[in-house]
């Protein structure tokens, strides 16, 4: 009983950073285009600059949200991945938005351009805490969540 409960636990907390991304993400993408803009230009991003991040914003918090309930719906063991390597995929909507506003790649240090290649612009998140602060504890208690669920479920079929 105690396993049923901690997978119970772990899709709580998996649908509550869910949630809590699809929040956060659209404004993220905004901010990923405007902060690029503003440090290459010196200016503030044109309105069409805007509407299309805010646009790219929404495919962000669609599709990463849909591959995020994937994951959460997976049985703990079949997890290959964790939802924060899914976030940092979504680097892929602000840079698209930035290049064709035509702002150069900036200079990366050797590992990030290894370990990040497609994230021309340096903004890969290090944390769900870069993406917004309000992400911090969510994350937390997920990641909690799968060790207490993963941990359950391997004492309970040692004791079987």
């Amino acid at each position: 009983m105690a396993a049923v409960e901690a997978d119970a636990n772990l899709v709580e907390h998996g649908n509550a950073l869910a949630e809590a991304i699809d929040r956060a993400l659209p404004a993220w993408v905004v901010r990923c285009v405007t902060e690029r803009v503003h440090d290459f230009f010196g200016v503030d991003a044109s309105a069409e600059v805007v509407r299309d991040a805010r646009v790219a914003g929404e495919r962000a918090r669609v599709e990463v949200g849909a591959a995020l309930r994937v994951l959460f719906a997976q049985d703990v063991d079949d997890q290959r991945v964790n939802p924060l390597a899914i976030v940092r995929g979504a680097v892929r909507y602000p840079t698209e938005v930035l290049r064709v506003a035509g702002v150069p790649p900036v200079v990366r240090d050797e590992f990030d351009e290894r370990a990040f290649p497609d994230d021309l612009y340096a903004l890969t998140p290090a944390s769900f805490a870069d993406v917004d602060p309000a992400l911090h504890e969510p994350g937390l208690l997920w990641g909690a969540a799968k060790a207490h669920a993963h941990l359950t479920r391997r004492r309970t079929t040692r004791e079987a």
